[in-house]
């Protein structure tokens, strides 16, 4: 965990009503180009699955399926075993980290932009991931996003159990002091289990977008409470709740 914000000790009197904002990063913040699925198909190898063979091709359709979740649950669902699982994880965390190193994200278009919004605008904004905590300082070092979020958030950081469950999303809410209530947060992500972390959080927007995994009824079916082309849409989007609301 890295943490840049000062955590608030009495109850805040910005009339701004969505103050905390939770960003997931691959797809949503950064377009990583298919890297998870790349970096898996070399995780599965180590472990003898075949490339091309039936259980690869459903071991791969789970991955896809299941975008968003934790990755090592992913893997305790695929191999079965802890240890197997433990293998598969690091050999996926190892096989991503050398394509990130190999220059192979970027930003989405408006990320960096948006999440440099929000905090002008007063707004706490956490980025989230369901990788490992090497995996998700590689992808900020090599983005050079180091400092520009308030906080970054892994599922070890919250216990250890990522989306869909809500900690992550709670991890923010209670480190950051951000806001006073949990419908104060707005969460932002491509996949349906960005969208179910939200909604069980209690975030009072659940704003899903359509840069990475998952479409627009995946993403209204499973809790969004907006669809938005981009992360880059959510400043001004939140901005104009808030002058219609009259905050």
């Amino acid at each position: 965990m890295t943490d840049n914000t000062p955590h608030a000790t009495t109850p805040h009197t910005d009339a701004r009503t969505h103050r905390l904002v939770v960003l997931d990063m691959a797809g949503t913040t950064v377009a990583d180009g298919g890297l998870v699925e790349r970096a898996f198909e070399r995780a599965a190898e180590r472990l003898g699955v075949e490339p091309g063979s039936a259980d690869h091709h459903t071991k791969l359709q789970y991955v896809r399926d299941t975008m968003g979740e934790s990755k090592i649950s992913v893997f305790r669902h695929l191999f079965g075993t802890e240890e197997l699982a433990q293998r598969a994880n690091s050999a996926f965390e190892e096989a991503y980290g050398e394509l990130v190193d190999g220059g192979l994200i970027a930003p989405i278009p408006g990320a960096r932009e948006a999440i440099e919004k929000l905090r002008a605008d007063g707004r706490t904004v956490v980025l989230t991931t369901g990788f490992a905590r090497v995996t998700q300082d590689a992808i900020l070092d090599a983005l050079g996003w180091q400092g520009l979020a308030d906080l970054t958030l892994c599922p070890a950081d919250a216990g250890g159990r990522g989306r869909p469950y809500p900690d992550m999303v709670l991890a923010a809410f209670l480190r950051t002091g951000a806001v006073d209530g949990v419908r104060e947060i707005v969460v932002a992500g491509d996949t349906a289990y960005d969208m179910l972390s939200g909604v069980r959080s209690g975030a009072g927007i659940v704003a899903g977008v359509l840069t990475g995994a998952h479409d627009r009824a995946a993403l209204t079916g499973h809790g969004a409470t907006h669809v938005l082309a981009s992360v880059a849409e959510l400043p001004a989007v939140l901005a104009e709740q808030e002058r219609e609301s009259g905050a």
